[in-house]
């Protein structure tokens, strides 16, 4: 009977054992299958088809849509020099039916029509002469650059082909239609195919000179994502400011392919990236970790366990990135130490209380760690490298978030989603090198389609006074019909200002309020 009794017992040991170790499966699944891109670092093309609406967590403004009252609006303004004025005379009266034709002219009205008019190739024929000088010896003169065949696209058209295909990202058989029936220019698929590839052999001297501004720049944002090239995965890396873009293309996705990319080997400012470990390995910079991804996270991990820390610390982070915001706004270059300190305070005790309700497991004998699991994970994270957490409250010229490299690397994920992978290595380094020169172009304020005729025609466009790089990496002769290149990166968009996800806003009115108190504390 005793033996009985220890073997039910033994069962209901182990069969208990396997329940816990069920249910932890199933609680693990749940948290899994649970994650998308609004509660944690998945990138909204994971979300496929089944897309969750976003949680508001706005607080009603109060406004309703559209312009506010006294913004400016926009508008089609009447020009005061039209091209063409047609003028329409009426022919008889509408009262009686007798004929206007000489009648006096007492008003008229106005309305103008903006279109575009038809659009066909201009061709341009360019004849050297030979001519026989007095000595014997006969000189012909030099084509120009464009013309290099008996007939051939001149650098218009190949500006507007690279253009179609390094900015709108369309296919190549897609942009030769385009061509065809948009601008009249009937090109073969061949010429477009290449035309990408010779677009980016122009732009190495461009590209040398943007990896060397951001590695010297005091703030910089990393990060990098997954692409098919000839249906392998590979890694596109960004590394970028609010006035240069360069992209770089890698088999691997950590340290080698950072290196191989050339900016943080020698980058001795602020990098803000996510929480790739593989950042950590450059002691030499300081490191800003994305506020947008703890929100995300934090979202999630507060759906996970119903537990309130999540959610106050997210208010706080908020709350942090708007009195930055402020202090900004007013001209100050730092927080109020005693104000920091409060935070730093507030932030440390949503860390403990989180960690007390999420303890980490215990050891089970096994080699290795313990799993920590989601909140567990978090915490550890925000614990360990709090400084660079909140390195956006203790150096006001780093962002809350890390938008601007998101923002840059998701039109590489545009293109596939509309032209699928790349077909070779080449494909893929020309279409980075054009979206380097058009990204950095559009953040100094310059049309694509200016730059690029400007890359066939006088070369490269450079930003801040300098003179373009020729194909050959010489410096092109100061041309004042150059276009863009002597305009400087003024208004350049705030990385802050670029959207991302949204958490409980404090009112403006209660962060002045202490930023006054603060600075009554100071004074006294």
């Amino acid at each position: 009977m005793l033996v009985v009794l220890a073997e039910r017992d033994a069962l209901i040991v182990a069969l208990t054992a396997k329940v816990e170790e069920s249910a932890a499966r199933v609680a693990e699944l749940e948290a899994r299958f649970g994650k998308n891109s609004q509660n944690s670092s998945r990138p909204p093309s994971s979300d496929a088809f089944v897309k969750p609406p976003p949680p508001s967590l706005r607080r009603a403004s109060g406004r309703k849509p559209g312009k506010q009252p006294g913004e400016p609006g926009f508008r089609l303004q009447q020009r005061p020099d039209p091209d063409e004025v047609r003028v329409h005379v009426p022919e008889v009266c509408h009262g009686c039916g007798d004929s206007l034709k000489d009648a006096a002219v007492v008003g008229q009205e106005r309305r103008q029509v903006f279109d575009l008019p038809p659009i066909e190739l201009t061709v341009i024929e360019h004849q050297a002469q030979r001519r026989a000088c007095g000595c014997g010896v006969v000189t012909t003169a030099t084509f120009p650059a464009e013309a290099t065949a008996p007939s051939c696209y001149g650098p218009g058209v190949a500006a507007l082909g690279a253009y179609l295909l390094g900015r709108q990202h369309l296919p190549v058989e897609r942009a030769a239609e385009c061509l065809a029936d948009c601008f009249g220019a009937p090109v073969s698929t061949g010429y477009l195919a290449t035309l990408l590839p010779n677009t980016a052999a122009r732009l190495e001297g461009f590209l040398a000179l943007v990896g060397k501004e951001l590695t010297q720049a005091q703030v910089a944002h990393f990060d990098e994502t997954g692409g098919r090239v000839n249906g392998k995965l590979w890694w596109i890396h960004v590394a970028c400011t609010d006035t240069f873009t360069l992209y770089h293309l890698d088999r691997r996705r950590g340290k080698t392919a950072m290196d191989a990319a050339g900016i943080l080997p020698s980058f001795t400012g602020v990098a803000v990236h996510d929480g790739l470990a593989a950042y950590r390995k450059y002691t030499a910079a300081e490191h800003a970790l994305c506020g947008a991804h703890h929100l995300r996270e934090l979202a999630g991990i507060g759906e996970l366990t119903g537990q309130a820390w999540p959610a106050q610390l997210a208010e706080l982070l908020v709350e942090m990135n708007l009195t930055v915001a402020v202090v900004r706004a007013n001209g100050g270059t730092a927080l109020p130490s005693s104000r920091l300190r409060a935070y730093r305070r507030r932030y440390d005790a949503l860390i403990t209380t989180g960690t007390e309700l999420n303890p980490p497991p215990p050891r089970t004998g096994k080699r290795g760690r313990p799993a920590l699991g989601p909140a567990g994970s978090l915490l550890a994270r925000l614990h360990t490298h709090r400084e660079d957490v909140l390195r956006f409250a203790t150096d006001l010229r780093v962002p809350f978030t890390n938008n601007q490299a998101e923002a840059d690397i998701r039109m590489v994920k545009l293109q596939q989603k509309i032209s699928g992978g790349w077909r070779s290595q080449t494909g893929a380094e020309s279409f980075l090198a054009v979206r380097s020169y058009l990204s950095t172009a559009r953040k100094h304020g310059q049309h694509a389609m200016d730059v690029l005729r400007s890359l066939f025609t006088d070369g490269a466009w450079l930003p801040a006074n300098r003179r373009p790089i020729t194909p050959d990496g010489t410096r092109a002769k100061a041309n004042t019909n150059n276009l863009g290149w002597a305009q400087n990166a003024n208004g350049a968009p705030d990385p802050d200002a670029r959207g991302g996800p949204v958490a409980v806003m404090p009112a403006f009115d209660v962060v002045v309020a202490h930023l006054a108190a603060d600075d009554a504390s100071v004074g006294s």
